[in-house]
């Protein structure tokens, strides 16, 4: 059930060194291509990344990257500008697409982009500012940070 994914999805920064598997790799890709965007635009592309050097270069391009050095893959978000509520979605239909197969993930902001760009080779006109690290976790993630109560975050009808 995806509520009780939602409920358990931990973000992961440690990985084990075991592979995850092709098919769950093209399966976790199939999510975010799946993912609704306005107007159907399907505005993204997903950079499949799995050489280590690549991994440890992009870890340097922001300031909470470095999970991506230890990641078995990580995926590139490449958007049109101005579609980042469009690569959200993608980039969530992923993270639950793996973490019912067992894989951890966590989302890395490049502080750096064109730095990253150009490790990537990806055009200037692109945006890229989010990559996510995905892999077995090293240690059993642990319970999740209290959340605010319902009540406190849903208003009916109007503000007041």
């Amino acid at each position: 059930m995806v509520l009780d994914l939602i409920r358990t999805k931990r973000a992961v920064r440690e990985f084990t060194s075991e592979p995850v598997p092709e098919n769950i790799v093209q399966e976790i890709l199939e999510a975010g291509r799946l993912a609704q965007s306005s107007k159907n635009d399907q505005p993204w592309h997903f950079l499949l990344i799995r050489e280590r050097e690549t991994l440890r270069q992009l870890s340097e391009c922001g300031k909470y990257a470095g999970h991506l050095a230890g990641a078995n893959f990580a995926v590139a978000l490449v958007v049109q500008p101005g579609y980042d509520f469009d690569l959200g979605q993608a980039a969530a239909y992923m993270q639950l697409a793996a973490w019912e197969r067992g894989v951890a993930s966590c989302i890395a902001s490049m502080w750096e982009p064109d730095k990253a760009k150009t490790i990537l080779g990806i055009p200037s006109d692109k945006q890229f500012d989010t990559a996510i690290s995905f892999g077995y976790p090293a240690k059993r993630p642990g319970k999740i940070k209290d959340r605010r109560p319902l009540e406190d975050v849903v208003r009916r009808e109007k503000w007041v």
